[in-house]
């Protein structure tokens, strides 16, 4: 069995490495199941049907999503035909971006409803990435997964001001390359220093500074180490609830 197993995930190595630049190439094993969306989430990114990811999303279960760490990161998902090959559409992948939690239910055993309880991967896609890979009637599939790179959609990395004078929460989002942030620094331009911000919630990252009237500009390095900034990309007559691009390269 191990060794079928090791074949599988070879062969599906030599299917999809052309796709996308890999972050991570190992494959891994998981579930896969769908819900009607998507809008909104706990990643905090809005209406993704008018947002930046569309319906090429999913909801991650406690242990993938990690508290909002992974909010952004992109995933590459291939139904496992050699488990339930009735249900599968073979030799199809999608890409989905995370931008939701999927929940436990913990009155639920973990193989009977349950899907997203620890220690579960699990990926809750949306229902036109699940009918991509697999069978609407199926409802749950075996899958395959590893981490990609995520390609950013027109406009570049996005920036969106929300709170108030002294309760700065900005969304990043369309961020592309490996797509999830692990940290953020702002510098307006009366500040002489980078300060650093705290992830709020998702992809929501917090100053407590009075910034109207400056420009600003933010460094973020991703979860593979690798920062960029983005240069006065926040004009100084910026408001609350203005969104701001910039086409920094990754």
């Amino acid at each position: 069995m191990e060794k079928l197993i090791f074949i599988g995930v070879v062969v599906l190595m030599g299917l999809f490495t052309s796709e996308l630049r890999v972050t991570s190439a190992v494959w891994q094993r998981a579930h896969a199941t769908f819900y009607d969306g998507p809008k909104g989430g706990a990643c905090g990114y809005g209406d993704q049907l008018i947002g930046d990811y569309g319906t090429n999303t999913a909801a991650l279960s406690m242990v993938l999503f990690n508290d909002g760490k992974s909010c952004g990161g992109c995933y590459q998902i291939v139904c496992d035909a050699s488990q339930v090959p009735q249900w599968c559409h073979k030799g199809t992948s999608i890409t989905v971006t995370a931008t939701n939690f999927c929940p436990p239910n913990y009155n639920l055993p973990n193989d009977n409803g349950g899907w997203c309880n620890p220690p579960r991967p699990h990926f809750d896609m949306s229902q036109s990435a699940f009918e991509s890979i697999a069978i609407y009637r199926a409802g749950i599939v075996p899958i395959f997964y590893r981490k990609v790179w995520c390609k950013k959609r027109d406009g570049g990395m996005k920036f969106t001001m929300n709170g108030n004078d002294y309760f700065n929460l900005v969304v990043i989002s369309n961020v592309g390359g490996a797509g999830d942030i692990s940290n953020v620094w702002i510098k307006g331009s009366k500040m002489e220093k980078w300060e650093s911000m705290s992830k709020n919630w998702g992809a929501n990252w917090l100053s407590s500074r009075y910034l109207n009237g400056q420009s600003l500009s933010f460094r973020i390095q991703l979860s593979d180490g690798r920062s960029v900034i983005a240069k006065d990309v926040v004009p100084s007559n910026w408001r609350f609830g203005q969104t701001f691009f910039s086409n920094v390269k990754l």
